[in-house]
């Protein structure tokens, strides 16, 4: 498996090149009301917000947190929205050095918005400098060098720092203590993504029969982002080779053409899970060994491929390394109890 396979997977939760950024901003939602699914999460904010409103005061500040493409940087447009302020949005790698991080916050307006993706990869030395600019509104500046060298505060308008990531656990213990409010966005379940499905469809213009919209949500691994990339592609089927409507069958077809199962499996997730029982006799088997078997990096099957596999049952991590399920060997039309299967799928394979 080379690493252009993995960035074209449409099943992936990352936003790719060929996602048109027009159209993606064009489908976040801007309010609450909008927002579809994260019914616990939206419930607290909204009290949250009205709270800060009532007092005159900034939201403080949040960290969102859970697998990539369930929504964090669209809610935090929407609660910079919902405040009325300005929203400001950086990444974690894209902030080097501590003088960029205090350019950033010394340009922010009184009650603005700071949204740092993947915050957990910002480096040591830039977190000290957002310290006290959390906690206090200031930031300390050195200016010269050697003997002459001094420090200066610079106190900062009242602002809300939102932070993402999809590893709360690598955030250091002092930056997440810092923030007020910590919510985990959990994975849709198949009736919000039908909604997301229909709501796209109409700012798209595309005609979407119901059966068609649920089944385009049942096949997206319980993530806006990949609902949204497939109904799509789905449409590009329905145009060429159907009457441009989006049905239930004209779903099937295109989704069955991209090797989306009715799971929402992919050709690398039944690869993966072929290679377990076809060279390892379905595990145990080491990450190690297994990555290097598939020709993919450990840490991306560990963080890509794995999450979902071990959600549907079909995976299971043990001391001795993975495994795969019963379940696994049903949905691949293989006998678990059948100690030949993985010979013969690996002839299969070969």
């Amino acid at each position: 498996m080379i690493e252009s396979d993995f960035e074209n997977r449409i099943v992936s939760t990352t936003f790719q090149g060929n996602d048109d950024g027009d159209i993606e901003d064009s489908l976040r939602p801007r309010k609450m009301d909008e927002y579809i699914g994260q019914t616990k999460a939206k419930e607290n904010l909204r009290v949250f917000i009205e709270a800060a409103k009532g007092r005159g005061e900034s939201l403080d500040h949040c960290l969102l947190y859970g697998p990539p493409g369930l929504g964090k940087t669209t809610l935090a447009g929407i609660i910079a929205n919902e405040m009325g302020v300005n929203l400001r949005i950086t990444s974690g790698p894209a902030i080097e050095k501590p003088g960029d991080l205090a350019s950033l916050i010394t340009n922010l307006q009184p009650g603005d918005v700071l949204f740092i993706d993947e915050i957990h990869r910002l480096s040591r030395a830039v977190e000290e400098v957002l310290y006290p600019a959390m906690e206090d509104y200031a930031v300390d500046i050195i200016i010269g060098k050697g003997p002459s060298a001094r420090s200066i505060r610079l106190d900062l308008p009242r602002f809300t720092l939102i932070g993402a990531t999809t590893r709360a656990g690598q955030i250091s213990a002092p930056l997440r203590d810092r923030f007020g409010v910590l919510m985990r966005l959990e994975l849709y379940k198949p009736e919000e993504l039908r909604d997301i499905v229909l709501r796209s469809a109409e700012i798209l213009g595309i005609p979407v029969d119901p059966s068609g919209a649920m089944e385009i949500a049942k096949r997206s691994r319980g993530t806006p982002r990949i609902v949204n990339r497939l109904l799509k592609r789905v449409r590009d089927f329905a145009e060429v080779r159907g009457d441009g409507v989006v049905t239930r069958e004209i779903a099937d077809m295109a989704l069955a053409a991209l090797e989306v199962d009715h799971l929402g499996l992919d050709a690398v997730d039944r690869r993966m899970l072929e290679s377990i029982i076809g060279n390892f006799g379905g595990g145990p088997v080491g990450l190690e060994t297994l990555a290097a078997t598939i020709g993919e990096e450990s840490i991306t099957l560990e963080d890509v491929y794995e999450p979902y596999l071990l959600q549907i049952g079909f995976l299971s991590r043990t001391p001795r390394g993975r495994m795969v399920t019963p379940a696994a060997y049903r949905h691949l039309g293989l006998n678990p109890n059948n100690s030949d299967c993985g010979q013969i799928l690996f002839e299969d394979v070969k």
